[in-house]
């Protein structure tokens, strides 16, 4: 079986990721998931991506909402509400609340983010290894003007408090100048046989990720066996705020647009059959082109597709 490293964030990798599952043995895959997504709440460490990448992998993820928990209830933010208190705008959940608490409870004993990461995710049995892209902080941050006033906050609070209203002027990773690898993951790079990178937001899901010095290097060091999926389908994101964020960084809201975020560290590029006649445009840049139906729909179709994915890394 072949070694297999993928980049992840968001929705989108989650459902991939089961899917990768399938055709690969969980136990040769390792994971470098975004975390300029991660919050403090209530002194609380929440790790978004961290912890969708966990819900999906184990099983435990709510497929309609696509975040957070099956079976999930929200008696805990709803008195936080009423209590008026500071951060009541984020949805966490009653049993996501206790991943957050255990994480916190483990960064506060002296663990990594790795290390408490690996503790959650064999907690919650999943064979994957899951690796933060750092341990340092790390947090996307949007600049956005909406109706002629000016906000610079926590993409979290532009997406979610916001409701991603306002135009986007500028994305910065903040604190990721300082940032260094967490270990394994240039490591976990360097052997890999293929390297993947799943149908996640190239700007703020990824984008964090290849900022972190040293990783960028490392990828493109291993163009010749990575490949990536496109989250965009038809000009428009299959979920997310990608359309929003896209120009902010100069890419065209496209499947060729979303190639060109990974310009020098691809040799493959997977499509939706919606995009096909980008096929040649985006081949002249240099990754080969497959053409399939990406819409994961179910873990069948997302193992398909993510077969197709490793294929063209492989070839």
């Amino acid at each position: 079986m072949p070694k297999v490293v993928a980049l992840a964030g968001g929705i989108g990798a989650g459902r991939f990721l089961r899917g990768l599952a399938r055709v690969v043995s969980p136990e040769d895959v390792t994971v470098v998931v975004n975390t300029g997504d991660d919050i403090v709440l209530y002194g609380l460490h929440v790790a978004p991506d961290l912890d969708s990448v966990t819900y999906w992998l184990s099983g435990n993820m709510d497929r309609e909402r696509g975040w957070g928990r099956a079976g999930e209830t929200f008696r805990a933010t709803e008195q936080l509400r009423a209590l008026g208190a500071d951060g009541a705008w984020f949805g966490l959940g009653d049993l996501d609340l206790a991943t957050h608490l255990y994480r916190t409870q483990l960064l506060g004993a002296g663990s990594t983010l790795t290390e408490a990461t690996a503790t959650i995710a064999g907690r919650f049995g999943v064979q994957m290894s899951l690796l933060p892209m750092t341990d340092d902080p790390v947090q996307t941050h949007i600049a956005a003007e909406d109706e002629g006033f000016d906000y610079y906050a926590h993409f979290q609070v532009y997406w979610v408090a916001q409701r991603g209203r306002g135009d986007v002027r500028m994305i910065r990773f903040e604190g990721v100048e300082e940032a260094r690898p967490a270990p394994g993951v240039l490591e976990s790079i360097a052997a890999a046989d293929a390297i993947v990178f799943c149908p996640s937001n190239p700007v703020v899901s990824l984008g964090p990720i290849l900022a972190v010095p040293g990783i960028r290097d490392a990828l493109a060091r291993r163009r010749k066996c990575a490949a990536g999926v496109s989250p965009i389908v038809g000009g428009a994101p299959v979920q997310g705020m990608a359309d929003r964020l896209m120009p902010a960084a100069g890419l065209e809201v496209s499947a060729a647009g979303a190639a060109d975020a990974y310009r020098g560290l691809l040799s493959g590029w997977v499509i939706d059959e919606a995009d096909r006649g980008l096929a040649s445009r985006i081949e002249a840049t240099g990754p080969r082109v497959a053409v399939t139906d990406t819409i994961m729909d179910d873990d069948a179709k997302a193992a398909a597709l993510a077969r197709t994915a490793l294929d063209l890394a492989l070839a």
